[in-house]
């Protein structure tokens, strides 16, 4: 018999294929910035008094209720406003059913709105055009804030002043009082200078920033030793010695302010420094 020829088989040479895998696309949730919308004052729930703001006080004085307008920014346009009783809104265009207009009167200055009281309280207070012009709403806790800081306005004048040297105080107080502060004693001018920064801190600590207190003060002391004139028109300064015009007072202006002006020019500071070295 024949062999059969064994078929000879070639393997194929295995490939291995790789599967690339795709990494997924994560997709970032957009976020949204949400504004916080502005958060509207609550109304505090308190009785509440209101003053006129002039210094009479009639037994009775009312003021308007109705035929008012407030202007309302959100919606753009001036909108009708009245205090009515049987009504929440002070706003016609809101109300619903009949309207009881109701007077509104002020007592001895004063009016006393309880605190179940709400829509007139919030008439007067938030909607009303003569608030803070005909009256006010009594607020201790403002009113305290405005104490505390004026004394502490006051403190700290006091502590300028109880540091402050003698010719600025005798400057200060020359502004003040005129040429009085000449006869008076170190003591009394020094107490003087106290009083003054404590009834009116203000002004007082205007005067201590202010440079030409000083320049002031010091052009009239040199006109109280002779060494400069003022002209009995008050219209120009001259030296003592000789009458030689030193400088002319511009029209509606005061002398020693013009001056004191004048000492922070070239000349004026020459003749400065030439007064100093004779009042030493």
């Amino acid at each position: 018999m024949a062999k059969k020829n064994k078929e000879t088989k070639v393997e194929e040479p295995i490939v291995e294929e790789t599967v690339v895998m795709e990494k997924p696309v994560v997709k970032t949730p957009e976020i949204k910035e949400v504004k916080p919308e502005p958060k509207k004052p609550k109304w505090e729930i308190k009785d509440r008094v209101y003053y006129l703001k002039s210094k009479r006080k009639p037994l009775s004085y009312s003021i308007r209720s109705a035929n008012l307008y407030w202007f309302d920014k959100e919606a753009g346009y001036e909108r009708e406003i009245k205090y009515c009783q049987n009504q929440r809104t002070v706003f016609v265009d809101e109300m619903k059913g009949d309207q009881r207009l109701e007077h509104i009167v002020f007592r001895s200055g004063a009016l006393y709105v309880p605190k179940e009281k709400v829509t007139l309280q919030k008439f007067l207070t938030l909607y009303h055009p003569h608030m803070g012009k005909l009256f006010h709403e009594h607020n201790p806790v403002k009113i305290a804030e405005n104490q505390l800081d004026w004394l502490e306005f006051e403190v700290h004048a006091l502590r300028i002043a109880q540091d402050m040297d003698i010719e600025m105080a005798e400057a200060i107080m020359r502004a003040e009082i005129g040429s009085e502060v000449s006869k008076m004693s170190s003591k009394e001018l020094k107490r003087d200078l106290l009083l003054f920064a404590r009834q009116n801190p203000k002004l007082f600590i205007e005067l201590t920033t202010d440079d030409n207190v000083q320049l002031r003060n010091f052009g009239i002391k040199a006109v109280e030793a002779n060494i400069i004139k003022l002209s009995h028109d008050q219209r120009y300064f001259m030296w003592g010695s000789n009458n030689r015009k030193l400088m002319t007072v511009p029209f509606d202006e005061h002398p020693y302010s013009a001056l004191a002006a004048w000492f922070k020019t070239d000349e004026g500071m020459e003749i400065y420094s030439n007064i100093e070295k004779r009042m030493q």
